[in-house]
Order: C-alpha cells, then structure tokens, then sequence
C-alpha cells in the first residue's frame, strides 16, 4: 500500500512539473484569461477546442513546416518552440473540452 502511494505521488509530481512547464500566461496575452478569445482576429476559440485538437494544433505548429495554410503558423511556432512534445501534451489538456 505503502508503494502504491508513493508511486501515485511520483505520477501526480511529474504531471504537475510537465503541465507547470507551458506559461499558459503567455497565451492568456492573444487567447483570453479563459480562452475564450479570436486571437489576432484569426484562430479559434481555444475553450471551444477538444484536448486531441488542441494537442494536434500546438504539435503542428512545434513540428510540421507550414502547418497546414494555418494563419496562425508564424506566431505560434515561436511560442511552441520551447517547449517538449510531453509539455505541449500535458497543456492540452489542461485546457479546451
């Protein structure tokens, strides 16, 4: 029992670091406080968005050249950039449905 608590901890620790990675702050600048915003008069409302498309999107704009004709590409790459594929996986889901 004892190992089983301690393991659900180290699950929970390492979740929260992954999620703590994103600065969901930043996109809070474009996409609203609860992403609810048209950012730049372009993108979807982000809270509107399930967590797979959310994830595909922050993915695509990381690691595909020319994401789609995406008018978002050039300014979300930037942002995306530093961040791991696990850390832009564990934000998705931290936001949208």
């Amino acid at each position: 029992m004892k190992k089983m608590v301690l393991a659900s901890i180290a699950v929970l620790t390492v979740t929260s670091a992954a999620m703590a990675a994103v600065n969901g702050a930043a996109c809070a600048a474009c996409h609203g406080k609860s992403f609810e915003k048209v950012a730049m008069g372009k993108s979807k409302v982000v809270k509107d968005m399930t967590h797979a498309e959310i994830e595909a999107a922050l993915l695509g704009y990381k690691n595909t050249p020319g994401f789609g004709s995406s008018p978002m590409k050039g300014a979300m790459a930037g942002q995306v950039k530093k961040y791991s594929d696990a850390d832009l996986k564990a934000f998705a889901q931290t936001i949208g449905k």
